[in-house]
């Protein structure tokens, strides 16, 4: 079934949205479930999700890209490490189109599959990087994100050199694996849960002094 009339699933993701503040137009959610579709169905480019998160692809890997949009109405240039199959880069590109994406990932299967969605979603504010990170040539970056790719403490020496004066980096984790970032007075924890589950995660920021 497409996510354009998956109604369960486009209710759990407008009514988290909804409870933080937040509503999206028609355009704008309809490039989500199109996103979505592509991720699930798509298979030429290997096994990019399991079946049973294909179910709630909206309520579990789309609400959760959001929550940066949520806490987060920046500007700038922004990267994204380890993007994988395109969350949270792809579902943050759609919502904030004045924004300059960078979906920066080694693997060439995953940068194959996100140069075919880019394209079919025609998100010109999103460049896909096919390198690791250290290698990219990125530098100056207002924000850089990833998405439970290592711990905050790895992620944050990674991202660190390539941001700007006063940039800021953010990650989404389990809050059970940051949850000793609490008391740390450089880091800003938001705790969040997402539709139908019970386990707590946190959006992580630190700004790059």
């Amino acid at each position: 079934m497409s996510y354009r009339s998956n109604t369960t699933q486009q209710n759990l993701l407008n009514q988290f949205l909804g409870e933080h503040g937040v509503k999206l137009s028609e355009d704008t959610l309809g490039k989500l479930y199109d996103y979505a579709d592509l991720v699930v169905s798509t298979k030429e480019f290997g096994n990019l999700i399991s079946a049973k998160d294909s179910e709630k692809f909206l309520s579990r890997h789309i609400a959760d890209s959001l929550v940066p949009y949520v806490y987060i109405k920046g500007n700038g240039r922004w990267a994204d490490m380890g993007a994988g199959a395109g969350c949270p880069v792809f579902p943050l590109a759609i919502a904030m189109p004045g924004v300059q994406f960078y979906a920066v990932e080694p693997r060439h299967m995953r940068v194959q599959f996100m140069q075919m969605v880019k394209g079919k979603l025609h998100l010109n504010n999103l460049t896909v990087v096919g390198k690791r990170f250290e290698t990219s040539g990125l530098s100056d970056l207002d924000f850089i994100s990833c998405r439970a790719l290592s711990t905050f403490e790895n992620d944050w020496e990674r991202a660190q050199p390539a941001l700007k004066k006063g940039g800021t980096f953010l990650t989404l984790k389990s809050f059970n694996n940051v949850v000793h970032l609490e008391n740390d007075p450089a880091v800003i924890l938001h705790k969040y849960t997402l539709p139908q589950e019970e386990q707590v995660y946190a959006l992580v920021t630190r700004g790059n002094e």
